[in-house]
Parts: structure tokens; sequence; C-alpha cells
């Protein structure tokens, strides 16, 4: 009886085939599900952008109900008072801080002064001890969350010390290659641009009086990737490459060509466009990498400039193609090209239009239907199936 009792108290553990059998069936499980759990993570933060991007629309609409135009991006003064100028100009995401919840940060700001730039003249440093801009370093480099994307990584480096605080909503000048709003019958066709050297914000603005196409039917914001701040590595399509050179024929050195908007300058563009990819390999080799591979898209909300804050609807987000610069100098964005939509969303990006929607933008969608989107008088109509 006591060896029946022992017997029957002796226990069998695994044997080493059925451990096996059981981490097989777990490593299948964990490949199946994690697909999912990736997929939902990345629909919460799609969900998180879109309401930052609804956010911007009903500051924009509240803005424009309270001023009668949309804001465009203001020229500033030096330190010592002299020259309206582009350079360090404020953006449209500055003047509508107080409608994102952000009135302390725009209260701090001296728009009188630079955002951006040292731009005073070496005796004035020398007499005040400091450059126009760092009056204002505190505010523009705040990191505002309604600006930031969850699904686009944070950009790397710094801003006057601090983190860059980024931006991955670019308000649109339109399908437009320009941003000044002071170049005639090729000012840009959007909602935004540049207002001129007036710090009177609601002196130039467009408003929805100027919206013909329909509110629901016009861009007011699109989605970017951050630059990946890395001027020896192509990333496609968030780099902006320093072509050089305008649109075929000359177009687009004198700024004052109607082409420069789409549709009408649609055959120069596509030929443009074609060049500045094939420059694309060869900017990340040689010296002075800055001049050639600019890395840093949505660097900052302050700045009302191409590449900062401004940007335009080209083509569907996502492109194959990297945005381009035309201007013939080094420096910053100020002058002609492409920087347009992109995201890290699967299949899109997402825009908000000028009534406050979110829509997703599918980066199928067809040119003619993007430039429409992006113009805000042309005439074009849209089905609803388009996009």
């Amino acid at each position: 009886m006591a060896h029946a009792s022992n017997r029957n108290r002796a226990r069998h553990g695994f044997t080493l085939i059925e451990l096996l059998v059981v981490i097989a069936i777990i490593g299948v499980l964990i490949a199946l599900l994690l697909p999912a759990v990736q997929a939902a993570r990345e629909a919460a933060r799609r969900a998180q952008c879109t309401n930052n991007m609804h956010q911007l629309g009903l500051a924009l609409a509240n803005y424009e109900s309270a001023t009668g135009g949309y804001p465009a991006s203001y020229g500033t003064r030096n330190y010592d008072g002299s020259s309206w100028t582009t350079w360090g100009s404020f953006s449209p995401h500055a003047m509508l801080l107080g409608y994102l919840e952000q009135t302390p940060v725009y209260n701090s700001i001296n728009f009188s002064l630079h955002s951006h730039g040292d731009s005073v003249d070496a005796a004035t440093v020398a007499a005040m001890g400091t450059n126009s801009d760092r009056a204002n370093t505190t505010a523009v480099s705040t990191r505002i969350q309604t600006l930031l994307c969850p699904s686009s990584p944070l950009p790397a480096g710094t801003y006057y010390t601090r983190p860059n605080p980024g931006n991955n909503y670019f308000a649109s000048v339109g399908s437009s290659l320009h941003w000044n709003g002071a170049t005639g019958n090729s000012a840009p066709n959007g909602l935004f641009k540049f207002g001129g050297s007036d710090n009177n914000e609601t002196s130039v603005g467009l408003g929805i009086r100027d919206v013909l196409d329909g509110t629901s039917n016009t861009i007011a914001f699109g989605e970017w990737r951050t630059g990946d701040f890395n001027e020896g590595k192509l990333s496609i399509p968030q780099d902006v490459i320093n072509l050089r050179q305008g649109l075929p024929n000359g177009i687009g050195e004198g700024w004052g060509n109607p082409q420069m908007n789409m549709p009408a300058g649609a055959q120069p563009f596509q030929l443009w466009l074609n060049s500045c990819a094939g420059a694309a390999p060869s900017s990340t080799v040689g010296s002075d990498l800055w001049k050639t591979n600019m890395s840093y898209l949505g660097r900052a909300w302050s700045q009302g400039m191409f590449g900062w804050t401004l940007g335009n609807v080209l083509l569907a987000p996502n492109p194959r193609f990297p945005n381009c610069r035309m201007c013939g100098w080094d420096g910053d964005w100020d002058c002609p090209g492409m920087w347009t939509m992109s995201s890290y969303h699967p299949g899109g990006g997402n825009v908000a239009m000028a009534d406050g929607s979110v829509k997703f933008l599918k980066q199928t969608t067809n040119l003619q239907t993007v430039w429409a989107l992006g113009s805000r008088n042309q005439g074009e109509v849209i089905s609803a199936d388009a996009y």
C-alpha cells in the first residue's frame, strides 16, 4: 500500500517536446497579435493627430470671425527699429496661439521684433549686447503639443539651446510655388501668404469672402513629416533639395509668372520636379551639405516662411519626390519652391479644411484634385469620391 501511495503522489514534469510546442504556440500568438497592437496604437495616434488639426481649424474659424480675415505672416523690424523684412516674420500659427489655449505664450511675444534670425548689424549688437530675435527666445522655443502629430518623431537638435519645438502642420499657400502675397498675378492661390512688411495683422489677410470654391473644398492646413536633421542622409519626401533653379524657360526666376500656380504651370512644374529628384542623390555628397540637403523641415512654429510654417499643396501626401527650393542663394527658405504634404500615416495624410473639418487625403489622389483642393478661387468642381 505504501508503494502505491508513493506512486500516486508522484508528479510528472513537462517533456522537452511539450515545452517547445507551448513556446511555438506563444510565438505564433505574439506574431498574430503584434500587428494588431501596432495598428491600434497608430489608430490612436492618428485620432490625436486628427483632433489637433480640428483644433487648428476651429482656431482659424474663430480668428476669421473675430478679425474679418485669415492670418498671414507678417514682417518685423530689426532691433534698432529699421527695415521691415520677410526674414524673421511671424507665422499664422503665432497669430492663432490665443485661439489654441496658448494665450500666455502669445502674450509673451514681442511682435514688433524678429521671430528668428540674427538680423542686426554688428555695431548694433555691440551697442546693445544682443540680437533682435533673442527677445523672443523663450516664447518661440516653447513646444506646443497641438502642433505636433504623435505619429511623427520629435525633431532633433536645439533651438536657442532648447529642444526644437517642432511643427507638423503647415498653413497652406495653395497649389502654388509662391508664398509672397505681393507678386501680382503669381500671388499664391491658397488661404495663407506673406502679407507684406506690415505687422497690422487685420489689414492684409484673406477672408471667407475670398474662398469662392467653398470652405469645405479648400485646404487650410496640411500635414508634413519633420526633417531628420541629418544632411548626410537622403530622406524622401521630407528633405528639401536646394536645386537653385526655377521652372524651365525662366519661369520663377522673376517671381512674377502666373505659371507658378497650378494647374496653369503643370507642365513646367513636372519637368522641374524631375530635375529636383535627379539632383537629390548628390545632395548628400560633398562639403557644406546644409546648403544642398536642407533637413530641418518643421523645425519650429514661429517663423512665417516656407518650410517652417508655410507649405503648399502640389502633390498628394507621401510622394516619391523630395521637397525642393528654387532660389540661387544659401540660407533660409524665403523663396519659391515646393514644401508639400507628407505623414507617417499609412496611405495618406490629414488635411484641415477651411470650414474646420478634417479629412484624410489619400496618397493616390490625382494631381488635378490635389490642386483643386489647394486653391481657394479657381472654380474647380470636386466630386465626393475624388479623394
